[in-house]
């Protein structure tokens, strides 16, 4: 379990890169209850999440350097299978990826909507994903890598060119 500080950087599922502004105990049922107070990085977002919960809830450090890496090679990859489901069975699936929290799987959701829109017509909802993973990406690698986020895009680029 990592035990965040005031002013560290974490990645809350499906929401992105958060500081830690703040650590507050409240009292829940008799029960005094510690959360971490995030600030969501680029919006006014808030988020409690009990200290004791943390890892449950996939809070998570930033991307280490090698986990960097290999968030590129996931993108690099050709040889992707994309299911031939009806596209909200996709949906759904991508979406139970962003949820764990994990870079390597936002990283494939990011990889295989990117494919496909090369291949067919995305949905809306499909487009929003993307648009919401690729923001998800370029800002956690943005802080790991302290890249500009203009920097990540063109690095992304180049990934799927490669």
């Amino acid at each position: 379990m990592s035990d965040f500080k005031i002013g560290d950087k974490a990645v809350y599922p499906a929401r992105g890169v958060a500081e830690v502004i703040g650590v507050e105990t409240k009292e829940i049922n008799g029960v005094s209850v510690s959360f971490y107070v995030l600030k969501v990085i680029g919006s006014e977002m808030q988020i409690l999440v009990p200290k004791e919960k943390a890892t449950q809830v996939g809070l998570r450090p930033i991307a280490s350097p090698s986990e960097i890496d290999d968030v590129f090679e996931i993108l690099r990859e050709q040889d992707v299978h994309i299911d031939k489901q009806t596209w909200n069975r996709r949906y759904r699936g991508f979406m139970e990826k962003i949820k764990t929290g994990s870079l390597f799987d936002v990283a494939e959701v990011y990889r295989d909507l990117y494919r496909l829109k090369s291949t067919k017509v995305l949905s809306f909802g499909e487009r929003r994903m993307l648009d919401t993973v690729r923001t998800l990406i370029v800002k956690e690698l943005a802080v790991a890598r302290r890249w500009t986020e203009e920097r990540v895009e063109k690095e992304l680029e180049k990934a799927f060119a490669a």
